[in-house]
């Protein structure tokens, strides 16, 4: 029986998103589509009803604006929203502002699906002759963060956002669900797809054919110990929503050649 109700949301659509580049941990806000995405979710939240007591989000720009954007077309802005950067999108390394299908191009569609998409595997590290490096870590938000910045990752699998978000979970999210409150984590297509692996135990394997479209909202009806009594639901109009899927799908393919 369903005790508690949880929404996960991919920020909507970023200027990279439209662009196809990896963007990770360079903050960017959303673009026009991604602003009526956020806007066009929380009108969808509030015409089913759902109120919210309280919001987590990363601390990257695309997230929180997506946050604002729902509780404001909810009506319910007054609601806290809390930033953690354990929240944040996968540190895609070396890769971070690279075209996606350029890439596949170039090292072929599978090392990009690997990538993108494994568990275990992690791209190679940023350094510091990275042309993004210095407005990523000279950044004061990360002077916030409960690890020093020289400790803050510089390339990721999706376990190692796993690793990084899960004590923040157990420490500050699940108090908050299991008091009672109906939470929304508005965050990034790695760190929901993160969770949901916990959540729903999706195997290594399986969780590379999890694809979450951005600016749809997920629903987990969650029982007394936090485990799933029925498969996530993604609200909004399903045929969208699978046109949506098969969009972020084939970002990692090769262009054809013309």
């Amino acid at each position: 029986m369903s005790k508690f109700k949880l929404f996960l949301l991919r920020h909507g659509e970023g200027a990279w998103n439209k662009e196809n580049r990896f963007c990770s941990w360079v903050d960017q806000k959303l673009s026009e589509d991604g602003v009526k995405e956020a806007q066009d979710c929380g009108r969808l939240l509030k015409e089913q009803g759902y109120k919210f007591d309280l919001v987590f989000t990363s601390i990257l720009s695309r997230s929180i604006q997506t946050a604002w954007l729902v509780l404001e077309a909810m009506g319910q802005e007054w609601v806290p929203v809390v930033k953690s950067w354990r929240l944040n999108e996968r540190h895609y390394g070396s890769l971070i502002g690279l075209n996606r299908a350029e890439m596949a191009q170039q090292h072929g569609e599978e090392k990009v699906k690997l990538w993108r998409r494994s568990y275990a595997i992690t791209p190679p590290p940023i350094d510091e002759s990275h042309p993004y490096f210095l407005e990523i870590y000279n950044d004061r938000r990360y002077t916030t963060c409960d690890v020093p910045i020289k400790d803050l990752p510089r390339a990721e699998s999706l376990k190692e956002v796993l690793d990084r978000l899960l004590p923040y979970w157990d420490s500050t999210v699940v108090p908050e669900i299991r008091s009672g409150r109906t939470v929304l984590i508005s965050a990034h297509g790695n760190s929901c797809r993160a969770l949901l692996k916990h959540l729903e135990g999706i195997s290594d394997e399986d969780i590379a054919s999890v694809t979450l479209p951005t600016g749809i909202p997920v629903l987990l009806d969650l029982d007394e110990n936090l485990k799933p009594v029925k498969p996530r639901q993604l609200l909004g109009d399903q045929a969208k929503i699978q046109a949506a899927i098969k969009k972020v799908e084939d970002q990692g393919k090769a262009k054809p050649s013309t």
